[in-house]
């Protein structure tokens, strides 16, 4: 009987199976920095709401104060200035918020660029693993037809044997 042969392509069916659990971790990680790239934003926007709602509280307390004649000649010009670095403050954070919307946008290609390379690797490991399947019924059937033929032979050399007892 025939000794069983090896699968001859096995080590590329193993560097492909890394390649895919190594896309698969890759695009895990990529969908965590979008994650956090987005949760980065988050907080910007909402620290922008508060430097808004900050200056319009300035605004309506400087009124106030204005309005009731409890200001200093000073006071008004503080107020002033500090409405202004507010401002200041909101124009920078809007910058950062723009560049933050870049580095979501950055981060998305990377999640794409990953999706796209895990579902290569996925497609090359499962055309590695039919091969093999393909392979393995190919050897089956080689073995059955050896089988077969072995069985054929013998029967007719019992046949040939009974025949020549007769």
């Amino acid at each position: 009987m025939a000794k069983k042969e090896k699968y001859r392509l096995q080590v590329l069916l193993v560097i492909k199976e890394r390649a895919k659990r190594q896309a698969e971790i890759n695009l895990a990680r990529a969908l965590k920095q979008l994650e956090e790239e987005k949760e980065k934003l988050k907080k910007l926007e909402e620290e922008k709401k508060q430097i808004e709602e900050r200056i319009a509280e300035e605004r309506n307390e400087m009124r106030e104060k204005v309005a009731t004649g409890d200001a200093v000649v000073k006071d008004p010009q503080t107020h002033l200035n500090f409405i202004r670095k507010l401002k200041e403050d909101l124009e920078e954070l809007e910058e950062r918020i723009e560049e933050q919307k870049e580095e979501i946008k950055r981060a998305e290609k990377h999640v794409q660029r990953c999706r796209r390379e895990y579902v290569i690797a996925a497609q090359e490991m499962n055309v590695m693993e039919k091969h093999k399947e393909l392979w393995h019924k190919k050897m089956q059937r080689q073995l059955s037809m050896e089988e077969n033929k072995q069985m054929n032979e013998l029967g007719n050399v019992i046949h040939q044997m009974n025949k020549a007892n007769q």
